[in-house]
């Protein structure tokens, strides 16, 4: 048998066998009903999958803009909106011990969400509750207040940690002041700048009708699930105009040491990070694969602390390295000199210059697979719109369809992008050698 039918039949054999695999992943997904949907006319887009089965409701509101519009030197506004909509503890504990299920808010970048769910047979409080707080929230001088000052107190903690601290100055080094390179969080002098006004502004732009998508899944028919949002949310006010998601483009990032200190002792944390991919790009599962074999490759060279994270956003990504505890005996200062490991310019090379592995590709997709089938069926649909994606189905085919070459040329790409590197260490550590 000739070198090339042997390489032709474990070739063919590879790829039945990954074939077997995804679908007995995607088992769960591949069978997920299609939702039933309409749209409001005020713009509100409607889903609904119905199942009898479940003891439960769940009503997921996505609001499709998040921290990426927060105005310049206000960073935390859209964080501060999605506090306000439900401030104080007071109607989570109703969602809990009332209604049998929970509340929950989220901010990104890239949108607001609010996640609610309940005994099936609450349904109609549970939208109520819903309705009044997201279309007509109280925003003024003293609720704004009672929201920022929680906010600031987290941030006060945030700034003096050294893992937020690198994280967050590898981000503004790569994008600055580009949205991805400011703090979802905002800083505690942004968040001092903001007032009710601001607040305000952001909930008229943005927390309207048609940049709304309700997703119910549940024990509720959907005739009725149809009528209850129509009926309390009907009212709600679409916007004058849309706000594109456009920003100008953030300026070439460099590759020189950036260096923080620290005042927590016998502390080094070091980060990489690179421009990635937007989530709607067609390489994001390939870059999402690759981010799971450079973690594995960071890990065994700087321990267990040490991460990789991709990060895709609406309009574009990064792709962070990084560790803590980062050669904490070998850095020092002497005078104005700084000593640095001697192939730090050179030191992504460690992770990225080896061709990847059958091995490590096999075993990277299928933790991917395997995280992506555990989505809710809405989650899905409802990223589709958020991101633009052609359909959470077409998706799903991508998701599958990832092949070890497309993750190779992700990790080729990678290997041509501008690394910053950023360096938080103790300052009794740079002090050490004089």
């Amino acid at each position: 048998m000739t070198y090339f039918l042997k390489e032709l039949i474990r070739t063919a054999v590879m790829v039945s066998l990954i074939a077997a695999a995804s679908l007995a992943a995607f088992g769960q997904i591949a069978q997920s009903s299609t939702p039933r949907e309409d749209r409001l006319l005020n713009g509100l887009r409607l889903l609904v999958w119905s199942d009898a089965r479940s003891p439960k409701v769940t009503v997921k509101t996505r609001i499709h803009s998040g921290a990426a519009f927060d105005p310049l030197g206000k960073e935390g506004t859209m964080k501060l909106l999605s506090d306000i909509i439900f401030p104080g503890g007071t109607t989570r504990d109703y969602f809990r011990d009332d209604l049998g299920g929970d509340l929950k808010v989220t901010c990104t970048h890239d949108y607001i969400e609010i996640d609610a769910s309940g005994d099936a047979d609450k349904f109609l409080q549970i939208v109520e509750t819903l309705s009044q707080a997201l279309t007509n929230p109280l925003i003024d001088k003293e609720t704004t207040g009672r929201v920022k000052s929680p906010q600031l107190q987290l941030l006060a903690g945030l700034e003096k940690d050294p893992k937020y601290v690198a994280n967050a100055a590898a981000a503004k080094r790569l994008f600055g002041s580009y949205p991805y390179g400011r703090p979802l969080q905002g800083t505690t002098e942004s968040v001092s700048a903001i007032d009710f006004a601001d607040v305000l502004f952001a909930k008229q732009r943005f927390f309207t009708a048609d940049n709304a998508t309700i997703a119910i899944v549940g024990n509720v028919k959907s005739d009725f699930a149809f009528r209850v949002v129509k009926r309390l949310f009907g009212g709600w006010l679409k916007a004058d105009k849309k706000i594109p998601a456009t920003f100008a483009a953030p300026e070439q990032a460099s590759a020189k040491v950036h260096i923080l200190d620290t005042p927590v002792p016998s502390t080094s944390e070091f980060r990489m990070a690179a421009r990635g991919v937007a989530r709607r790009d067609k390489n994001y599962f390939a870059n999402t694969v690759l981010e799971r074999i450079l973690a594995r490759r960071v890990k065994a060279r700087d321990g267990e602390s040490a991460f990789a994270a991709n990060e895709s956003h609406l309009l574009t990504g990064l792709m962070v390295l990084g560790a803590s505890s980062w050669n904490v005996s070998g850095i020092k200062r002497n005078g104005t000199d700084i000593s640095l490991p001697a192939d730090l310019d050179n030191y992504q090379d460690h992770f990225l210059k080896a061709d990847l592995s059958d091995g490590e590709f096999s075993a990277a997709r299928d933790e991917v697979v395997g995280d992506y089938s555990k989505r809710g069926v809405d989650d899905l649909w409802l990223d589709a719109e958020t991101y633009r994606l052609t359909s959470a189905k077409d998706d799903q085919t991508a998701v599958q369809a990832v092949t070890l070459a497309d993750v190779q040329r992700s990790l080729e790409r990678l290997r041509t992008e501008v690394f910053v590197r950023v360096l938080v260490v103790s300052a009794e550590q740079l002090a050490g050698a004089r």
